[in-house]
């Protein structure tokens, strides 16, 4: 069955969430179905970077660069995700605000402002919304690859379907290019302007610390290659050192 542990340590505050026997056995039986993922190209799916309305609500790009990818996903009331999974990567789940369930093949994790999810790759699983209001989620995902997604059931008939490419353009919000850093893009805030995103160097993360920030995101390779990304969480209490060599991408209130 699908694994959920639940980790209190002050140095990793995660629900991990890891593929088991159901997880394996629903995922060869949509493969041999028919459903099949695709591969992303950061040139040529340019309407990655606008607005993607869902069903449920709708998701926008926060930050890629050629390995890590960030999404904002607001989910409205009442309202659910397919229950899918992403084969080749590894995602977190963080919640900026909201309450709601993430389910699984074999139970389910409540989820609630400042907590955080790791969900391995092969574990399916559907984030709900059960209000008052709608449930924001950050999904980070690595290595990036936005077309590793099927499907298994889908409250709106999507199950086996790929990614959408139906978009909303958004000029005044673009994700801009960051110079110094190679192939990424950065949108610095929420289109209700909610939330706020900013990439910060990890001594200013440190010596800087701000009441409305709620998480700090690694930018580098160490996560995509040994499949953990420490993922700092001030509005779990987090009080961690960050590295003060990195980059961080970090999420707060606006």
């Amino acid at each position: 069955m699908t694994e959920l542990t639940q980790n209190v340590s002050p140095i990793d505050m995660a629900v991990r969430i890891d593929p088991g026997p159901r997880d394996f056995a629903a995922l060869n039986e949509v493969v041999r179905k028919g459903s099949r993922i695709g591969n992303e190209s950061l040139d040529e799916d340019g309407h990655l970077n606008e607005i993607i309305p869902k069903p449920w609500g709708l998701e926008y790009r926060i930050y890629v660069d050629d390995f890590i990818d960030v999404w904002n996903l607001k989910i409205d009331e009442g309202e659910s995700t397919s229950m899918h999974v992403h084969p080749r990567k590894l995602t977190y789940l963080l919640c900026l605000a909201g309450q709601g369930v993430t389910e699984t093949l074999t139970g389910e994790v409540p989820v609630g402002s400042g907590s955080v999810l790791r969900i391995g790759g092969g574990a399916f699983h559907s984030s709900r919304s059960i209000g008052p209001g709608p449930l924001w989620l950050v999904e980070v995902e690595a290595p990036r690859n936005k077309f590793d997604l099927i499907r298994l059931r889908d409250t709106y008939d999507r199950q086996g379907t790929a990614y959408e490419r139906h978009h909303t353009e958004a000029p005044e919000l673009p994700a801009r290019p960051v110079t110094y850093l190679p192939q990424a893009r950065l949108r610095d805030r929420s289109p209700g302007a909610e939330f706020a995103f900013s990439i910060r160097a990890g001594a200013d993360v440190f010596y800087r610390r701000q009441e409305r920030d709620l998480f700090h995101i690694p930018l580098g390779l160490t996560g995509v290659v040994t499949g953990e990304v420490d993922i700092l969480a001030p509005a779990q209490g987090d009080v961690r050192r960050p590295a003060l060599d990195q980059y961080y991408l970090s999420l707060a209130l606006a």
